[in-house]
């Protein structure tokens, strides 16, 4: 059993205490030549019953940090493991790259579709190189590039969503960030072909939703969609970045409050314990349901596209009259 407490969590310290277990029962084994594979056994299924009673009692805080597990799979990720023949596409044509959005076009099932997302790195230095899956203005007209690229050739758009939010530096802002979101949200409205977007990880306010504005939205199990983050709205609202817990519960981020609120429109089934614990299945999971929401979409016309999304948007949320 390969032993790896790092992917591990603070609230999953019972599973990394049996995994010590396990490791001071194979080194026994080792020095003194002795058969306990039996008592590692136990251990083992002791680990698969307890991850399974804390994920099925998960908070919505612990929700948040799965969500923002450093080994999560990135879009990248996604592409390398049902994408064919992927071809990124770089620069906005007005400023320049920006390596927190990846664009490109390829083929899913030898469906040809255009894919944008936000790109997260894995350790300090891909995420410095990456600004932490934080697009600037660049990125976001990049995306509009290629989704505009996808309509002029009828090709399916394929977003992937996984960013604490829009970069809100001083030169993004110089540079016209929230125009650069707003323009991006007409242009999704208007878009003639099928449109699926996947929250994959953070789905975090105008950074998430500049291009997000799918004709379906679906959301990975453990993944968060929200418009501040928990503790962003604790420091708003209680002055105190640690009540982040009542945030979160209150703010209704988790993938199965969103669906009964009716802005998701289906859940992608995650390994038990995360994503990051098996990529392979986790990747053909949202292949698979990425393609069985397409097929509906596939077949209809571009002005039914058009009304279909504004049907799904313009029907969120409650109104009542005082």
């Amino acid at each position: 059993m390969e032993l790896n407490y790092k992917n591990l969590l603070p609230f999953e310290s019972p599973i990394a205490e049996l995994y010590k277990k396990i490791e001071e029962l194979q080194k026994m084994a080792k020095s003194g030549k002795i058969d306990l594979e039996e008592e590692t056994k136990m251990i083992a299924k002791r680990i698969d019953v307890t991850r399974r009673e804390i994920f099925a009692n998960l908070t919505p805080l612990q929700t948040v940090q799965i969500a923002r597990h450093l080994q999560r799979p990135t879009t990248l990720d996604y592409i390398g493991q049902i994408v064919e023949g992927f071809e990124e596409l770089h620069g906005d044509r007005n400023y320049s790259d920006d390596p927190a959005m990846v664009c490109g076009i390829g083929k899913i099932d030898n469906l040809s579709c255009v894919i944008i997302g936000h790109q997260k790195g894995k350790n300090t230095k891909e995420n410095i190189a990456r600004n932490f899956g934080m697009a600037q203005p660049e990125g976001y007209r990049k995306a509009l590039r290629i989704m505009r690229l996808g309509d002029r050739f009828g090709k399916p758009i394929i977003a992937l969503i996984d960013t604490p939010g829009a970069y809100p530096g001083i030169g993004a802002e110089e540079r016209g960030q929230a125009e650069a979101i707003a323009k991006n949200l007409r242009a999704m409205a208007e878009l003639h072909v099928p449109f699926i977007a996947v929250i994959t990880g953070e789905g975090g306010s105008g950074g998430a939703l500049g291009i997000g504005m799918g004709n379906r939205v679906l959301m990975l199990e453990y993944s968060i969609y929200s418009v501040i983050s928990p503790e962003g709205c604790a420091s708003i609202l209680w002055r105190d970045a640690t009540k982040a817990n009542l945030a979160a519960a209150a703010m209704k981020i988790t993938s199965k409050d969103l669906l009964e609120l009716g802005i998701i429109d289906e859940i992608i089934k995650e390994p038990l314990g995360g994503a990051h614990h098996d990529l392979k299945q986790t990747a053909q999971n949202v292949k698979k349901t990425v393609l069985n929401n397409l097929k509906p979409l596939l077949s209809m016309s571009s002005r039914e596209l058009i009304a279909d999304r504004y049907n799904k948007f313009r029907k969120m949320g409650i109104f009542a009259e005082a």
